[in-house]
């Protein structure tokens, strides 16, 4: 699967909405997947002082990562495709 970025602007969201939005994400991602469009959810970066948060997840379309956020009705401005780079072990 392909590593998808979706960018949010979310100007004075707390912590609790946040928390909530990943949520949301994750059920839809995991009701996708149940029917047969895979998608997973794989984590979150906010940047506080832009009011702006990145989303990753795992599909095989932009399409899919974009019905996922919208059936969680969570608001995006963009889904690219990205390249997730964790740290190397050790």
């Amino acid at each position: 699967m392909t590593v998808y970025a979706v960018e949010r602007s979310l100007p004075g969201v707390t912590m609790e909405a946040l928390s909530g939005a990943q949520a949301a994400a994750i059920v839809a991602a995991g009701e996708s997947t149940a029917c047969g469009e895979p998608v997973r959810y794989v984590r979150s970066v906010f940047l506080p002082a832009d009011a702006r948060c990145v989303c990753l997840f795992e599909a095989d379309s932009a399409e899919a990562v974009r019905r996922v956020n919208d059936a969680a009705g969570i608001p995006y401005s963009a889904v690219s495709e990205a390249m997730d780079l964790p740290a190397p072990p050790g």
